[in-house]
């Protein structure tokens, strides 16, 4: 089993920056290194959406809708994904999810053996 715990959220005005952390732990955690890590968002009365990924060996993947400004990266060392989140638009407001995976494939179709309880961003305008 693997916890993922995620943080950083908050709210932003329009323009601003957030970076939201993905912690990993438990008796799985010690494997964060080879599995593939994910975020996905869900905004009120919407599906749940993939917005970035990354592979065990830093491979990224984003969706279009946040290309150039928001950046994932891992530290294997502390068993934790960052995803930096720069110019914030109002359209960025959902709850975010991490979920993990030991398919790159599967987290970039937003799915995942491990998924966290996810973390509120709100951008005001």
């Amino acid at each position: 089993q693997m916890q993922l715990v995620e943080s950083g959220g908050g709210l932003v005005q329009a323009g601003g920056s957030l970076r939201l952390s993905c912690a990993a732990s438990g008796p799985s955690g010690r494997f964060f290194s080879s599995y593939a890590v994910g975020w996905c968002r869900q905004a009120p009365d919407e599906e749940r959406e993939f917005v970035a990924g990354i592979s065990w060996n830093s491979m990224t993947d984003y969706a279009d809708s946040v290309k150039g400004r928001f950046t994932i990266s891992r530290d294997d060392a502390k068993n934790t994904v960052y995803l930096q989140m720069n110019s914030l638009k109002p359209e960025d407001t959902a709850v975010y999810y991490c979920l993990a995976d030991s398919k790159f494939r599967e987290v970039v179709l937003g799915r995942g053996d491990y998924s966290g309880q996810g973390t509120q961003v709100t951008v005001s305008s």
